[in-house]
Formats: C-alpha cells, sequence, structure tokens
C-alpha cells in the first residue's frame, strides 16, 4: 500500500446490516469514491420462484480470516484506503441485504474493481453455505 495506513473491518453474524453505518465507517477525508454493494435475498433463485427467505450457515472459526485474506489480495491490486465487509449469519428475509461490502478509494474506478473483486472472491471461497427455503421444503447451495 507505499505507506497508506488502510482500514479493515469484517464481521459475520446475525442482525440486520446497518448500511449507512458501514459507508460512513470507510469515508475517510483522502477518499474520493466509496463503492457500497449490496447482495439482497430475492425470492427465485436457478430459475426457479417461491423463495421466501435464506438461512446462512458459516464456519465461524475461518470465516472472517478467510474474507481478510480476500480484502488483503485485493489492496495489493488497487489501492484501497479502507474496507467493511458484513455477511449475515442465520435466517434472512426477502429484501434485506444479506451481505454488504464497502470500499473506499481516492478514485472511483479503483473502488469499483476492488469491491467486485471481494464480493466475487467471497462469494467463492468464503465457508458460507445457503439454505434456500420455498414452500414445501428447502435445499442447500454454495455461496453467498
Amino acid at each position: 500500500m507505499d505507506g497508506l495506513q488502510q482500514s479493515v473491518r469484517v464481521r459475520v453474524g446475525e442482525g440486520a446490516i446497518d448500511t449507512a453505518a458501514l459507508a460512513a465507517e470507510v469515508g475517510r477525508p483522502d477518499s474520493g469514491a466509496t463503492v457500497l454493494f449490496l447482495g439482497t435475498v430475492r425470492d427465485h433463485s436457478n430459475g426457479r420462484d417461491g423463495v421466501t427467505h435464506l438461512d446462512y450457515e458459516v464456519y465461524e472459526e475461518f470465516v472472517e480470516s478467510k474474507i481478510e485474506e480476500v480484502i488483503a489480495e485485493a489492496a495489493g491490486k488497487w489501492p484501497v484506503l479502507a474496507v467493511a465487509v458484513e455477511h449475515r449469519s442465520g435466517k434472512v428475509m426477502l429484501g434485506e441485504a444479506s451481505v454488504a461490502v464497502a470500499v473506499a478509494t481516492a478514485h472511483r474506478k479503483d473502488a469499483f474493481a476492488a469491491c467486485e473483486y471481494i464480493i466475487d472472491e467471497l462469494k467463492t471461497r468464503a465457508p458460507i453455505w445457503k439454505k434456500e427455503h420455498r414452500p414445501g421444503g428447502a435445499e442447500w447451495s454454495r455461496g453467498s
């Protein structure tokens, strides 16, 4: 990071994500861009309608360190100033945010690129599983 001081925070757990607080947390006087990505629960998945809610299970001893590893990789590729990532566990209802990634950089192009990298890698590498509930049953799938 060429001597720049970074701010990084990761939280995985139950409870709603305060998106305004997350964006404010990464705001800094030296950042000119803040990107906030929200992943929300939708009513369909894999071409099937009727999702009523999701249940997320995480490997608690490992999940936050894996996300921090992804953030460190992003900081090695782009001049990231601050990052905050929150991911829900437990039951998450339709329309609620299940994951949020906030990234601050000096310029917007870097903020968008770093944010996209973090969410894409988090979805494939973080030990998080979701159970999609529909009327009449539920099934597990990988990813957030």
